[in-house]
């Protein structure tokens, strides 16, 4: 029955005597699950205001921190056949040590001497350079001495021709002479003719005037002919002048040209010694090549070439290594949009794979079974598949990572962001906001929330 009236028989009356009290009085359970669904929306409505870690979950793979501690391969420098090898799978091996020899297979360095043959023609070379030095040394001598001598020679033929120039100007002074005298004889005989004509004077006084303008004429054409020749002489002096410096200017053109053809003929034995001596290098050097040794401590992950026999082609890989002592890292990606939340520093939380671990995301402080790292490098350029590698190191203060982790494996990542009340981050999530980012900012008034590291 109901219970409206104001004037209740409970307590007044034994119920008990009337099965319709039992029928439609409220059972105990409906009673209690009342109370339950009364605690439990009162424990909710606490649980909102309860403080709530924002964060950003991705997916991620080990790596290792630095680029030359990631897994790498060895290549071939040269082409060549696998003759041996020294170590095996899985084994660890130091810095230097050999992991394979590889034998010639292109015939122009076949020859097992060929360092030494190449040394030998290097020396060969270096001998021409010097006969070459020695040569230019005696040209250049050479021409100093014929310079000194054109010297000597230039003042010998000045003297000469200034002899003869002098000599031109005595026997024209000579001419001159005969001539004055053979004029004063024509007129003495002149004179003495009409006076024999007269007979002022005997036919010997007269015949003696006649044989002196004879002698006298004999004289100036021998004085004539002593010009000429003296005249021949300097223009021969002159021309000897001539001939003897364009003779010694021939001449120390001829060694100057020689000495120059030498120097050619040295700087083309210095080029082909430099060929040389880069040849004798390139064969040292890839000599050292036959033994492919391990460039840092590493172990070895798996032969490409496996056997003994095969050929490599140069630049071909051999084996792959994994550098021993790495330091692991995690590589995650986010997307664009929750780019900007992460900065240097941030705390990240994983789970590794094969590791259990019980998470609570928005309370990471009762997460257990994670590891903690702290972001060390950000990418500046997107992704093919349009997001950002994000690479996370190991947190120094907290537990280390597990020992046997390996590089490649898998990753899931937790970036802890802002810390908020739960009803709000109900309310973002239900709206599709993205988390809270505020930076710190002295002309901002508001309350500000910042990441927490």
């Amino acid at each position: 029955m109901l219970n409206i009236s104001e004037n209740s028989i409970i307590g007044k009356v034994d119920t008990s005597r009337y099965r319709s009290f039992q029928r439609t009085e409220l059972s105990r359970a409906n009673r209690k699950f009342k109370r339950w669904l009364l605690a439990v929306l009162i424990i909710f409505i606490v649980m909102l205001f309860l403080p709530w870690t924002q964060n950003i979950q991705t997916k991620g793979k080990v790596t290792t921190l630095y680029p030359d501690q990631r897994p790498q391969t060895i290549h071939s420098t040269i082409g060549g056949r696998v003759e041996k090898w020294y170590v095996r799978e899985g084994e660890l091996v130091k810095a230097g040590d050999t992991i394979v020899y590889l034998s010639e297979i292109k015939t122009e360095y076949f020859d097992p001497d060929l360092v030494g043959r190449t040394g030998s023609q290097v020396a060969a070379v270096e001998g021409s350079m010097g006969s070459y030095s020695n040569k230019v040394e005696a040209l250049e001598n050479q021409v100093v001495a014929m310079q000194q001598e054109l010297k000597f020679k230039n003042e010998q033929l000045r003297n000469k021709l200034q002899q003869s120039r002098l000599k031109v100007t005595s026997d024209s002074i000579e001419l001159v002479r005969a001539k004055v005298d053979l004029d004063v004889a024509q007129n003495q005989f002149q004179r003495a003719e009409e006076m024999y004509q007269k007979g002022l004077i005997p036919l010997t006084t007269f015949e003696q005037r006649k044989l002196k303008v004879q002698e006298t004429a004999a004289k100036r054409l021998d004085a004539e002919n002593k010009w000429n020749i003296s005249r021949n002489e300097l223009d021969n002096a002159r021309i000897e002048f001539s001939t003897v410096l364009n003779e010694y200017a021939n001449k120390i053109a001829k060694a100057e040209s020689d000495k120059f053809s030498t120097f050619s003929d040295r700087f083309d034995a210095e080029n082909k010694l430099n060929k040389l001596k880069v040849e004798q290098e390139n064969y040292r050097r890839r000599s050292g090549f036959y033994y492919i040794t391990a460039p840092q401590d590493c172990y070895i992950t798996q032969a490409v070439v496996a056997g003994v026999g095969e050929t490599v082609k140069e630049g071909a890989p051999v084996v792959s290594i994994m550098p021993a002592g790495a330091k692991l890292a995690v590589e995650m990606y986010v997307k664009p949009i929750d780019l900007p939340l992460i900065a240097l520093g941030n705390r990240v939380n994983f789970i590794f794979d094969g590791w259990p671990a019980f998470v609570f995301s928005g309370w990471p402080n009762l997460t257990f079974g994670t590891y903690e790292g702290e972001v060390f490098a950000i990418d500046n350029n997107i992704g093919m598949d349009g997001t950002y590698r994000i690479l996370v190191a190991p947190h120094e203060e907290v537990k280390p990572w597990p020992a046997a982790l390996r590089p490649g494996g898998g990753a899931q990542c937790v970036a802890l962001l802002n810390n908020v009340q739960l009803w709000y981050e109900l309310w973002r999530k239900v709206n599709g906001f993205p988390p809270d980012f505020y930076e710190k900012d002295g002309m901002d008034t508001a309350k500000e929330k910042t990441p927490k590291n």
